[in-house]
């Protein structure tokens, strides 16, 4: 059992560092970067900083949708030959990622969408400090999964339930995977997001009696 969760979360975490670390030396996502930079400003484009988080959130939709396939197929094939605690730790694992893999779908939906739509500084702001909290409130949700799961554990050890004692195993290794992701994506959007730190210092904003005005410094 120990094994096949650890061949699991190995083989996870490799596709989550090939993927997040290929992406910063993938030469098409540096090229959206280096193309955009005013030599004058030193400014990076809004329409760039929009297309790296674009960039960044089709990776982790990705990323969660094989790790949500992995699972569900791995799991699937296990759990009809497991029992007992093994066999309700494989049966929670394909029940969580089926829901891991359709808010991917979603997700990725919603990445295609964004493509399309223009973009503003205005805008750039409001979609950055939503994401950056909506990534907090997961990663306070993961943390209590975990600790969720560990009380489903201990209970199931306890009544000697086997059913809920492999439900909180599977949540503790589900919860657990995606406390890191989270951090993870935390981690390159907030780093994205410090690029619109530099055009608020670039902008001034006036207030007449004709309304607001907007003036970038350059």
């Amino acid at each position: 059992m120990m094994n096949i969760r650890k061949s699991i979360l190995l083989s996870c975490v490799s596709l989550i560092t090939m993927q997040v670390y290929g992406q910063e030396s993938n030469l098409d996502s540096m090229k959206v970067l280096k193309d955009s930079v005013a030599i004058k400003t030193e400014l990076i484009s809004i329409d760039s900083i929009a297309k790296r988080r674009n960039q960044l959130n089709k990776t982790n939709m990705s990323i969660l949708a094989g790790w949500a396939a992995v699972n569900i197929l791995q799991s699937s094939i296990s759990a009809g030959n497991a029992t007992g605690v093994d066999k309700s730790f494989f049966k929670m694992n394909v029940y969580w990622n089926t829901v891991n893999l359709a808010i991917a779908g979603v997700g990725l939906y919603g990445v295609k969408r964004a493509m399309l739509k223009k973009t503003s500084l205005e805008k750039e702001l409001k979609i950055q400090n939503q994401l950056e909290r909506i990534l907090l409130v997961n990663t306070a949700l993961d943390i209590g999964y975990i600790f969720g799961g560990m009380y489903l554990q201990e209970r199931g050890k306890r009544l000697a339930n086997n059913q809920t004692e492999g439900f909180g195993k599977s949540i503790i290794v589900q919860g657990g995977f995606l406390l890191g992701f989270d951090i993870i994506q935390y981690y390159y959007h907030r780093q994205n997001g410090k690029h619109l730190n530099k055009w608020m210092k670039k902008v001034d904003f006036n207030v007449t009696e004709n309304g607001v005005g907007i003036k970038v410094k350059l």
